[in-house]
């Protein structure tokens, strides 16, 4: 089992981590709680979340398969587990003077276990995730959706994804290829992760407001993809290896694409349709913004 070599960045690595945890689960609650409040998902992208519970359904079969099997952890290790260094000279001395158990010293020194790039916190996230999004699917068979409905493609790519991950099961069990299954799954997470945000960034800007959208949602969500990323830089250092930042692509990619959409929300949200513009231009009550939008909507098209 692969040990830090810092006790400090262990500890450092470790918050960082239960940070982006704390931050990207309660992201979760300020949509869900708006919901509730207006008892209307109008403004709310159900593709957007459709393909959010794809995404993380995807990663947490990904994390949870990675972090408790001990196979899955040792097909790991053998396609990333020695990490590469440069051997001191002295070393050399050792081995020439030293045989037998001091050699497996040597190995053990020189090419240090892999540390899997999965931590407690990504599978407590990927959990709570899950079970959040679900909920908010749940909110929209209960609550008013006017005119709204998932697109024909968003239900075309869950499908496309679902069977893709199929086949990549039948074609793992005969050769007991089971890291390169999960990263199937994590394969379609960050594909997932990278088309989700864009119907919501349309919808704003077909609307020409965010309102239905929770920017608190985006904020936290912002914070936990930095804490994330840092995470992986910490780990990275102490490994002296960036083997986690490609061994787990995955990790790497949610981080970077959550950050540059919220990016682009935050612009949307503050920038181009404050709701102070829209009230001073057309001053309109919340209830008729929300039949406004489903006017909008039953003359909009799939996206």
């Amino acid at each position: 089992m692969a040990s830090w070599n810092s006790a400090h960045l262990e500890v450092l690595y470790n918050v960082l981590g239960w940070l982006a945890f704390v931050s990207w689960s309660i992201s979760f609650y300020p949509q869900v709680i708006l919901n509730f409040r207006r008892k209307s998902v109008v403004g709310l992208n159900f593709d957007f979340v459709l393909l959010n519970l794809t995404k993380h359904s995807s990663y947490l079969i990904y994390n949870a398969s990675l972090f408790f099997s001990s196979t899955v952890q040792r097909q790991y290790r053998e396609k990333f587990g020695l990490n590469e260094v440069i051997i001191p000279d002295f070393r050399l001395v050792m081995i020439i003077f030293i045989m037998g158990f001091s050699i497996c010293l040597f190995m053990f020194w020189c090419f240090p276990l892999q540390m899997i790039p999965v931590a407690a916190n990504d599978v407590a996230f990927s959990v709570h995730a899950v079970l959040l999004t679900v909920f908010t699917l749940a909110q929209i068979v209960m609550y008013d959706r006017g005119n709204q409905k998932v697109s024909k493609t968003a239900a075309v790519l869950v499908s496309v994804a679902w069977l893709a991950a199929a086949v990549c099961v039948f074609v793992s069990i005969p050769r007991h290829s089971w890291f390169w299954l999960v990263s199937c799954f994590n394969t379609i997470q960050v594909v997932m992760t990278v088309i989700k945000y864009i119907p919501q960034v349309y919808l704003n800007y077909r609307r020409k407001s965010t309102i239905g959208f929770s920017i608190g949602n985006i904020l936290l969500d912002f914070f936990g993809g930095i804490t994330n990323y840092f995470q992986m830089v910490v780990q990275s250092i102490d490994q002296n290896s960036w083997i986690n930042f490609y061994g787990n692509i995955g990790k790497t990619m949610i981080s970077l694409v959550s950050i540059l959409f919220d990016i682009l929300f935050m612009v949307q949200h503050y920038i181009l349709y404050p709701a102070s513009k829209r009230t001073s231009d057309n001053p309109i009550s919340l209830g008729e913004e929300a039949s406004q939008v489903t006017k909008e909507e039953s003359h909009s098209v799939d996206v």
